[in-house]
């Protein structure tokens, strides 16, 4: 990643990046009339003359640019702020501005991007101003609240109350790489502490690593983010057919179980299939989404369409030897955050399992991973939109059971659930590991075995190797991915919700 943020791009230019040629259409009407300084009647002949250079340096009225722009074809509403205007700064007029276009996109049924720059609000306004971001905050609640979709590419910088509110709301939080973001100015700080902030805190790949930035994106690479982002949005799902009962557990050419043992050293080979591989096979339209750690860490985040619906994903990618992804606290505040925004867009979520733990060490405690864990159950419970689980592989411990909470769970033939891995139980019963396979078999770990105790509705046919022929053992999982997918959004919701609260109160009794 970049170690500084990309030079800067004004409003107009970063629009030019992003929309169709000829395709922007402004919104801005003059101020109605230029703003005074409250503090200082009847106005500050300083801020006056402050604002006069602003208009003339940047040919802007105001620091925002408002409009409606084509994006391939699709029109999305635009935000964009001027950092040459009075370094982007928020007085009551440009907050008027902003809250207009807002609500004009939510009449008009239109995607919002909001492109801020800024160091907060206008100083020279006082508290006027800085109640302003109540007025933008509401207007971008109501939008959200008609289910459309309201993203957000935070530039170098974006500070103050900008980022505490509007700018850090979107449904999707991207950043410009090196950006500094943050509420604190390191000026003030250092003013108020005596000593520096370290200058890593307010990165963008800083806050990224932490969960609370989706993707960071260099400007240039920002459209075709945006194009396969709407493209995925806007996607009319395939037609569902009438609702149906659960389909049986035993789905295969054959009723066979497998042995346990060998299911779990088959989910562990570093070239079976994962959760990327996946995706990447089964998606027709697929936005991978930041998540804490990076392309090395144990998360996966995605838009993706499958089975032809759009939908949120959020998997675990396994460890492989050499190459250990412990589930991390701030892994699981990321799957929250993915469920919630499926909720936000009215999508389905999907989870994918596939993990050997959660992170057991003391920083894990100190960070609450087991809280984190209960966090994540609640979430899922209670979460509006189908939920569907996938159960990939490995399913070890509380990383595992904090995706499972859902309306259905299909399972690879070779996935398995257990409290432990099977050596962790052997060592627990017999104070070594030496019958990690005799308790994997006693254990009941197996997909058909859970199937049995209610927890997977489905088990999908493996090939013999699918290291060997990845396209035929995703091509399975797909299918049965879409055929859950369309079963469950052909389900009233007061009858899924219902379902799924039945469901949950029978787990672990033998069908």
């Amino acid at each position: 990643m970049s170690t500084g943020a990309a030079a800067a791009l004004t409003a107009h230019q970063l629009i030019g990046l992003l929309v169709d040629p000829g395709g922007f259409e402004t919104w801005d009407e003059p101020p109605t009339a230029p703003p005074t300084a409250p503090a200082t009647p009847p106005a500050d002949p300083g801020y006056a003359a402050s604002l006069a250079r602003a208009r003339e340096r940047t040919g802007l009225d105001e620091a925002v640019l408002t409009g409606v722009g084509l994006i391939d074809g699709r029109p999305i509403a635009l935000v964009a702020s001027e950092f040459g205007f009075l370094g982007g700064s928020i007085g009551v007029a440009t907050a008027e501005r902003i809250t207009r276009a807002v609500e004009r996109a939510t009449a008009e049924r239109l995607p919002l991007l909001a492109l801020p720059v800024s160091g907060g609000t206008r100083m020279q306004e006082g508290s006027a101003a800085f109640l302003c971001m109540l007025r933008i905050t509401a207007a971008v609640q109501a939008h959200r609240a008609a289910g459309l979709p309201y993203l957000t590419y935070l530039r170098n910088p974006t500070m103050g109350g900008v980022f505490a509110s509007w700018g850090t709301l979107g449904q999707l939080v991207l950043a410009e790489p090196g950006a500094r973001l943050g509420f604190l100015g390191p000026r003030v700080y250092e003013e108020l502490r005596g000593v520096e902030l370290p200058p890593d805190v307010q990165r963008a790949e800083t806050l990224a690593e932490r969960g609370l930035v989706d993707a960071v994106v260099p400007p240039q690479e920002l459209r075709e983010l945006l194009r396969r982002t709407l493209a995925v949005l806007s996607t009319t799902p395939s037609p569902s057919p009438a609702p149906a009962t659960a389909a049986p557990a035993t789905t295969t050419a054959t009723t066979r179980t497998p042995d346990a043992w060998d299911s779990v050293q088959r989910t562990r080979r570093p070239d079976r299939p994962g959760t990327r591989e996946l995706l990447r096979r089964t998606a027709t339209d697929l936005v991978l989404l930041d998540a804490p750690g990076g392309r090395s860490g144990a998360l996966v985040r995605a838009l993706a369409v499958l089975g032809g619906r759009p939908v949120l994903v959020v998997g675990q990618q396994r460890a492989t030897p050499g190459h250990e992804r412990p589930f991390t606290a701030a892994d699981l505040r990321a799957v929250r955050r993915t469920a919630r925004l499926a909720e936000q867009l009215g999508l389905p979520l999907v989870t994918v399992v596939d993990t050997a733990g959660a992170e057991l060490s003391a920083g894990a405690e100190l960070e609450g991973i087991a809280v984190e864990i209960a966090h994540c159950l609640t979430t899922l419970l209670a979460l509006r939109t189908p939920v569907l689980a996938v159960l990939l592989g490995q399913g070890s411990g509380g990383g595992a059971l904090a995706l499972l909470p859902a309306d259905r769970v299909i399972a690879a033939e070779h996935a398995w659930l257990a409290p432990l891995p099977p050596e962790g139980a052997s060592a627990i019963v017999h104070r070594d590991g030496a019958h990690a396979a005799e308790l994997a078999r006693a254990q009941g770990i197996g997909a058909r075995h859970l199937a049995e105790v209610g927890l997977v509705d489905e088990v999908v046919p493996e090939p013999e190797d699918p290291a060997g022929d990845p396209e035929a053992f995703c091509a399975r999982l797909g299918g049965a991915i879409g055929a859950a997918l369309a079963a469950l959004t052909g389900t009233t919701e007061a009858n899924r919700l219902a379902a799924r609260a039945l469901r949950h109160r029978r787990l672990g009794d033998p069908r």
